[in-house]
């Protein structure tokens, strides 16, 4: 994983970035990682990369699935969705978390708070448990610090980042 800069921003934002990083290196078989909010933004990507196109596909008309290279935070969005809405159809309560597995791969989706979702996409040979176990560690130490402005620094920390890039 390339490390965001993280330069001029506050501890807690630099505090997350840290967290997201090390749940990347140190849990085998994860791909990728994807801080999504409430409203379906993306607020931390394990991919500096993913935050420009992601940004640049929130601002493009939708031309359909795009496939494997569809925008993780896209994927944990939607899934995040449907499933709040299955529990309030159920009555079953909130959403905890989420596993997919699939034969090349798994996927992954935890709530943070406020609605904001964690995203992982794991490879065909992760151990779920291990995944959840430390995803479920992100969460208790990212709930905390995720407040609206902190997510509202992300995302303008993301906004730049994606206007830099494309110049």
């Amino acid at each position: 994983m390339t490390a965001p800069s993280t330069f001029g921003l506050s501890s807690e934002a630099r505090n997350l970035h840290w967290l997201l990083t090390n749940l990347v290196e140190e849990v085998p078989g994860i791909q990728s990682v994807a801080v999504v909010s409430s409203d379906g933004l993306l607020l931390l990507s394990s991919d500096p990369s993913r935050n420009a196109e992601a940004q640049a596909q929130a601002q493009r008309p939708p031309t359909g699935p795009r496939g494997s290279s569809a925008d993780l935070a896209t994927i944990v969005s939607g899934i995040g969705s449907l499933t709040i809405g299955a529990a309030k159809l159920m009555e079953f309560g909130g959403v905890k978390h989420t596993m997919i597995a699939m034969d090349e791969g798994s996927l992954f989706v935890m709530s943070i708070s406020d609605g904001s979702l964690l995203g992982v996409h794991g490879s065909a040979d992760c151990d779920m448990s291990v995944v959840a176990y430390h995803m479920a560690l992100f969460v208790g130490r990212a709930g905390h610090v995720l407040t609206p402005e902190l997510r509202s620094e992300l995302r303008k920390s993301l906004e730049a980042a994606s206007a830099g890039s494309t110049r």
